[in-house]
């Protein structure tokens, strides 16, 4: 028994290592995609070609981590037969069609019309290469679609029935594909990969109008990324409130270890901070916000908010992952939210452009989408221990017949393998960015021009002072 348990262990925590390296490439390709039609269809609509070339930079990005993506997706999908064989045999009627989908609907549509929006300037027209990248940028929300309903379905299965094999059988696909949990995960995971694309772009804009350079290229970008801040921050922390709802419903004792709360009862207050301690059952060093809990999850402050004691030890997730993560991830969307107020403040004092302050502030925020996308998958797959399917199958149950100083070895590997290629995929984006547009020798000299201009004239002044 303890072998297994080790065992089972150390498979999810290589799982939890590929799936975080994978999330963050498709997460950032959904949002990229969608903005690089928009980029695209303001060249064509005014002819400027400042976003043609913004265009080209970024879609140098965007495939370099579409590739990522794929390479790590792949990883995962063996996963399933080496350490969690017994788990694809039970489910595999259920899951098997739905990742099935995802690849003939939408993988194939991206990896088609891929290459005509890589390659095909100057070999096809205008129109048809902006239709491929909508196409492109359809077919990774098609993805998003059947890859976030497989994985709602094993926080909220419905639409099946367990045949005397044990296996899990389809009785409505319906069911299966729009689960309670699907519709409020979809559009929160969507609306992250937005948010999450508008705070690199407003990262790098802040780098380059930091340093001086593209500074025609960075203000159109800043400008498009706060828009994002501004009005998709709000309406993400709305639909964070839905799913929270939802997940009360479906999926208590997860709102339990989110919020950190033993006892069942009306009157909880919000931890704001707190050290949930599994021992004693109870969380030390709290600040909380007294009634917050129930007046957020149920609206009234005598609301009934369910307490981890409600189920046995063996039946909670680690409560700590949990609780912190939740925190990480509301936070965050804080942050989002203050960025945008901080834009429209500037915009109105004319120094959306110029406050070095607020460049500082946006680069730090850069990988703060990442983070914050990481974060709501460990509060998603860590709050639905001990099960694989909620209530339906456990994880212990799932894993394949292997022993631990296998897995810990492919752990090993796997670690070594993706901080080799991922770290060098990283770097070149990174370099890629740097880089920054190509804007031809002669707008080239004229910035070099204009930013030598404008330090001589800040030089002169400091001196005449």
């Amino acid at each position: 028994m303890t072998d297994l348990l080790d065992a089972v262990l150390l498979a999810r925590l290589q799982f939890a290592f590929t799936i975080s390296f994978h999330i963050i490439f498709p997460a950032f390709t959904i949002g990229l995609a969608s903005w690089l039609a928009v980029v695209e269809w303001r060249w064509l609509s005014t002819g400027q070609q400042v976003y043609e070339q913004i265009y080209k930079m970024w879609v140098k990005v965007f495939a370099v981590c579409f590739g990522l993506g794929v390479v790590s997706g792949v990883v995962m999908s063996y996963q399933f037969g080496t350490n969690w064989s017994v788990f694809s045999d039970r489910v595999g009627n259920v899951i098997g069609p739905l990742l099935g989908y995802e690849v003939l609907t939408a993988f194939f549509l991206e990896a088609s019309f891929l290459g005509i929006m890589l390659f095909g300037w100057g070999r096809v027209s205008k129109k048809m290469h902006f239709v491929s990248t909508c196409i492109v940028a359809v077919g990774t929300l098609i993805s998003a679609f059947w890859i976030l309903s497989a994985n709602s379905w094993m926080q909220t299965p419905q639409g099946f029935e367990i045949g005397a094999d044990g296996l899990l059988y389809p009785t409505s696909w319906m069911e299966i594909i729009f689960n309670p949990s699907f519709p409020y995960r979809l559009a929160h995971m969507i609306t992250a990969a937005y948010l999450t694309t508008a705070f690199v772009v407003a990262g790098v804009a802040a780098f380059y109008l930091w340093k001086g350079i593209y500074q025609k290229h960075a203000k159109i970008m800043m400008a498009m990324a706060m828009l994002m801040a501004v009005f998709v921050s709000p309406i993400q922390l709305l639909i964070g409130h839905e799913h929270g709802e939802n997940t009360l419903e479906y999926q208590p004792i997860k709102v339990a270890a989110m919020e950190g709360n033993w006892e069942t009862g009306t009157h909880k207050p919000l931890y704001l901070f707190g050290m949930p301690n599994e021992e004693t059952e109870t969380t030390d060093y709290a600040l909380a916000i007294p009634n917050g809990a129930s007046l957020v999850l149920t609206g009234r402050a005598d609301g009934v908010v369910p307490g981890l004691k409600g189920v046995p030890k063996s039946e909670r997730p680690p409560v700590s992952i949990v609780f912190w993560s939740f925190r990480t991830m509301v936070g965050i969307g804080l942050a989002m939210i203050l960025t945008g107020v901080m834009a429209v403040v500037l915009h109105y004092r004319k120094s959306l452009y110029t406050a070095r302050w607020f460049q500082w502030w946006c680069m730090a925020m850069l990988p703060s989408g990442f983070v914050a996308i990481l974060a709501g998958w460990f509060v998603t797959e860590v709050g639905r221990q001990p099960y694989t399917a909620y209530g339906v199958i456990k994880t212990a149950e799932s894993i394949s017949p292997v022993n631990a100083e296998q897995v810990a070895i492919t752990l090993l590997g796997f670690v070594v393998v993706y901080t080799f290629i991922f770290g060098a995929g990283i770097h070149y984006v990174i370099k890629l960015i740097r880089k920054g547009p190509d804007i031809g020798e002669e707008e080239e000299r004229y910035y070099d021009h204009s930013i030598e201009a404008s330090v001589t004239k800040a030089a002169t002044k400091g001196d005449a002072q």
